[in-house]
């Protein structure tokens, strides 16, 4: 293969400056390392600054592929995952980039990452790639009050530019592409075609042998989307009521942004032992807390897929969740939903969920027989047709 033949262009950037920083990978970081991998073998990197954007040879996008393709675990393993990418920059950096022509092949760009970025068109138009770009949510545009600073207005100069380059879109669901469609109609613009295909579902390493916890877990970043807000206040009563008899939650994940009032009680304590906020942990801890769970709780106020959902009934863990539109697609009629600020009904929920042989438990449990957890495969083979059908 020539340094420009590869079919496709796959474009890294999410991937190189996440694994620079040395972030633990979320959903959209899960999903580019699935890409990387199905498509690596047969594309070219391409990557987005702010102050150029490139389409590298092949010698070197494979470089570039290796040193991302490698564990991101430990953290401890920070400063070789450096070295190895100052390593691959050395090799190939900037003196060895050429512009690379895109010769209409389909740009994949399934991270966000560079779409808000002046002049992007032009480049596109420029380089002639032809963008195929997954969109993840339009949380920041719909639901402005529980993100950070600024990214209002980020995402929606990334997702007008989507609308304004893409060639064809892909969502990771229906009710992302459902809301893609809505906000398309207000900016006036046509939505391209479009595809949903769920990701797949890690596999997490839950043990056969489960030791039985009177556990509820909540599991992601701590943020204010997540309502965790709902759950404090929940596990205040039932502090009062039960003492150390309650349930006990566990809040896993790292601390986020717009929730200054959680965190602020988080600090201050008062839950005994009855919440236990454990940070981020790897998919060994996550699976080993969630081998003793009573059910894995989700009361967010908004989510584009939902990714934890998935990883708990896939592990046979039941779900109590909020009552979206993304929840009810995804969650094949299992999980209890219930609305995100009916405290007493979540209340009811857990302490059902709660109890020695819990019947609400148990059928949820019946249900879970006939789940069947979205997998990588089945997503490829649709997004390959997909591709296919746009002359990739």
């Amino acid at each position: 293969m020539r340094d420009n033949d590869a079919p496709y262009l796959l474009d890294v950037s999410r991937m190189l400056w996440r694994r620079w920083s040395g972030v633990r990978p979320t959903g959209i970081d899960r999903i580019c390392m699935a890409w990387l991998a199905h498509f690596g073998d047969r594309a070219q990197a391409t990557l987005l600054h702010r102050h150029g954007r490139h389409v590298l040879g092949v010698a070197a996008s494979r470089a570039l592929f290796r040193s991302l393709g490698q564990p991101e675990d430990p953290p401890a393993s920070l400063s070789w995952q450096r070295l190895q990418l100052a390593s691959w920059f050395l090799r190939h950096g900037p003196g060895n980039w050429r512009s690379l022509p895109g010769r209409g092949r389909l740009w994949l760009n399934v991270g966000h990452t560079g779409l808000d970025l002046p002049g992007l068109a032009d480049w596109v138009a420029a380089a002639k790639v032809r963008p195929v770009l997954m969109v993840h949510d339009l949380i920041p545009i719909t639901h402005p009050e529980y993100c950070r600073a600024g990214e209002a207005d980020r995402h929606h100069a990334r997702m007008t530019a989507a609308l304004a380059i893409a060639g064809a879109i892909i969502g990771n669901s229906q009710d992302t592409i459902d809301t893609l469609a809505q906000f398309a109609a207000g900016q006036a613009k046509q939505l391209p075609p479009t595809l949903v295909a769920w990701p797949g579902t890690p596999h997490l390493p839950v043990p056969m042998q489960r030791v039985d916890r009177n556990d509820f877990i909540i599991l992601g970043t701590i943020e204010g989307r997540k309502n965790h807000a709902l759950l404090l206040d929940l596990w205040a009563h039932l502090l009062a009521q039960y003492g150390e008899d309650a349930p006990r939650l566990l809040i896993i994940g790292r601390r986020g942004w717009a929730c200054e009032d959680v965190l602020a009680r988080l600090d201050a304590g008062g839950f005994g032992s009855r919440v236990c906020e454990t940070g981020a942990l790897d998919d060994a801890g996550i699976a080993d807390r969630l081998a003793g769970a009573r059910a894995l709780l989700f009361p967010s106020w908004a989510e584009g897929y939902g990714l934890p959902l998935a990883e708990a009934l896939a592990a046979n863990v039941p779900v109590i969740a909020s009552d979206l539109p993304v929840f009810r697609e995804i969650g094949q009629g299992v999980p209890i939903l219930l609305p995100p600020d009916d405290v007493a009904a979540w209340r009811a929920a857990i302490m059902a969920y709660a109890l020695p042989g819990s019947t609400a438990r148990a059928d949820q449990l019946d249900r879970l027989k006939h789940y069947r957890a979205p997998d990588w495969q089945s997503h490829f083979s649709r997004v390959e047709g997909f591709l296919h059908q746009l002359g990739g």
